[in-house]
């Protein structure tokens, strides 16, 4: 249950204490500052919805980025740029579609990982490997006719393939088959497919922190002092009403920001540190990536508007080897964000997802990934884990900010120059963030556990070793992977991208094995999960907040009789109302025309 709160958000405890007003009492402390459904102030909707921008930057960026290497485009920075500008256009709009009509948490959609692999895979094979002279920067001429069609041809490609498999994702979701799912899927698969969304990325974090471990631990360090020994601290800000006019209000600004605050001053600390030559000026050395100057090319290439449009780079093409490896990242992509929105739901106050919302996001998630392949993002959509951690850090799940940030997202990707200018953000500084919101993932995952008996060595069984598997082959298969040979190439592909991604095999163990082993059902923790996650819950006040389609569509289809047999809109059943919701519901504004006037 979320907590209550009054209409403005500025007079909830975690953003602002009147004078004399006492600090909330401890265990109201651990309590989200803005739930779901509640509405911040516009400016820290802004601020907050530029933290998220930057929460998904370091993942965002990065995909452009290894791609350019498969695209023969690592010694073109203005293509690069203009592939990151294009995804994170994208991105917004995919975000506002989910948001608004999808599952309709506060969840922001990205470009994602599950597909990289896939990606590059198809693109080493002999037909799109690389000319020998686009690996040498002198022979490369970024305008000329030939290279454009070297990379352009290779993206093209590449959008087809991703298109393609993006129906499957979008039959899978609308049908209801992900639905489905839901009701043999208990604690015990999603605990450590959660989990291992966290933990499979410890790579990518330590190789993004190694490359100057002194920053990293301080933007670290200063995001765990912001959030977990600061939080409750309160800040004198001068404010100003029509009542007490300008007056003097006490914000908890390290509760809200410390991902922002954090990130800010160690982007900053870098700055200072590359101006006075303390950090090494050589390739070579240690902490030469730490330099907030090693890309200032971009940021004067770049142009100031920019506008990203479908088939920019050509009508896509079409390869059969290519869009089986892509359904294979597609069925990891969508097991991994089932267990981002249980997560989401958590961790932003939210009631668990029905099965329609469910079925939603999925579907607007293939919508996404199409949307993605006809602007040429090189890349798909999916839910980023990374803002849900963030979540479960600021307090704040308010899904106007994820839709503020989405907004940013688009004009970012709209102004070229704005967005060069965040591509100085050193990996160090980015690693220092992955340190903490992966922990937070791994950490929320873990805590679905409690609805499960832990006494029972069947459960221990399961969770151990479905974790333990999770991280163990798709280790072992990194290190050795001609060891899939069955001599179809396209199924060696299928196998090595299922086999790869560590929660689609903790996952599938998981739920393979929580029902197949015998176990009752207070022993699984299923009477417990259902206790809370069942599907009646969609009918309660809470649910049809959240989760009904906005702009009145789910009342407007209240009374029509085959809502029921459509597997992605909610039940039609009239929800009860009482003295208190009327009150609150003539007092609150409704979100639906939050939405359309920020989205505006």
């Amino acid at each position: 249950m979320t907590p209550e709160k009054k209409n403005n958000g500025r007079d909830n405890f975690a953003f602002a204490v009147g004078e004399g007003s006492e600090l909330p009492e401890e265990d109201d402390k651990n309590k989200l500052a803005y739930c779901v459904t509640d509405i911040p102030p516009w400016h820290l909707c802004i601020i907050l919805g530029i933290q998220h921008y930057l929460t998904a930057f370091g993942g965002i960026i990065a995909i452009p980025l290894i791609l350019s290497h498969g695209l023969c485009l690592q010694h073109d920075s203005l293509t690069q740029s203009h592939l990151i500008s294009t995804i994170f256009f994208v991105s917004g709009i995919c975000t506002l579609l989910q948001v608004t009509f999808g599952v309709r948490l506060p969840i922001l959609q990205g470009g994602t990982f599950t597909l990289l692999a896939p990606s590059m895979a198809m693109l080493s094979m002999p037909e799109w490997t690389c000319p020998p002279w686009t690996q040498n920067a002198s022979l490369v001429n970024t305008t000329s006719p030939e290279y454009v069609e070297v990379w352009q041809s290779r993206m093209r490609a590449l959008q087809g393939s991703i298109m393609v498999g993006s129906l499957f994702q979008v039959l899978v979701g609308f049908s209801g088959l992900i639905g489905l799912f839901m009701h043999f899927i208990g604690p015990l698969t999603i605990a450590p497919t959660i989990s291992l969304i966290g933990l499979s990325l410890y790579d990518s974090a330590g190789t993004s922190a190694g490359n100057h471990w002194g920053i990293s631990t301080m933007t670290t360090a200063f995001i765990i002092i912001f959030s977990q020994y600061l939080r409750h601290v309160p800040i004198p800000f001068p404010t100003y009403s029509k009542t007490k006019k300008l007056h003097t209000s006490r914000i908890y600004i390290f509760q809200i920001l410390p991902v922002l605050l954090g990130i800010t001053l160690s982007w900053l600390m870098c700055y200072i540190f590359t101006i006075y030559d303390v950090l090494p000026s050589q390739p070579e050395q240690y902490g030469y990536l730490a330099r907030t100057d090693l890309k200032k090319d971009v940021i004067d290439q770049a142009p100031w508007f920019r506008f990203p449009y479908p088939g920019q780079w050509g009508i896509p093409t079409v390869s059969l080897a290519g869009v089986v490896g892509i359904l294979a990242g597609v069925i990891s992509s969508m097991i991994e964000s089932v267990g981002d929105y249980h997560a989401c739901a958590r961790l932003s106050g939210a009631p668990p997802p029905p099965k329609h919302a469910i079925n939603r996001g999925i579907g607007i998630e293939g919508l996404g990934c199409l949307l993605a392949g006809a602007w040429g993002t090189g890349n798909g959509t999916t839910s980023y884990s990374e803002n849900v951690g963030a979540l479960g850090i600021t307090k704040v799940g308010s899904r106007v900010v994820i839709i503020t940030g989405a907004v940013l997202m688009i004009i970012m990707g709209l102004f070229g120059k704005i967005g060069a200018i965040f591509t100085t953000i050193p990996t160090p500084v980015i690693g220092g963030m992955f340190l903490v919101m992966f922990g937070v993932i791994s950490a929320a995952g873990i805590s679905n556990l409690q609805y499960v008996d832990m006494n029972s060595s069947r459960n221990i069984f399961i969770f151990g070793f479905s974790i333990f598997s999770g991280l163990v082959i798709p280790n072992w298969l990194f290190k050795n992977p001609k060891a899939i040979a069955t001599g179809v190439v396209v199924l060696d592909q299928l196998l090595h991208v299922l086999l790869t991604t560590s929660m689609f095999v903790g996952g599938f163990l998981g739920f393979f094995l929580d029902n197949t082993i015998p176990g009752t059902k207070r022993e699984r923790g299923i009477i417990a999960w259902n206790k809370i996650h069942e599907e009646d819950t969609s009918n309660t006040l809470e649910s049809s907040d959240v989760y009904s389609l906005p702009f009145g569509i789910s009342s407007c289809l209240a009374s029509s009789s085959w809502v029921r047999y459509v597997p992605f809109l909610p039940p039609n059943t009239p929800r009860p109302k009482d003295k208190t919701e009327s009150e609150d519901t003539k007092k609150q504004p409704e979100p639906s025309k939050i939405i359309t006037s920020v989205a505006l």
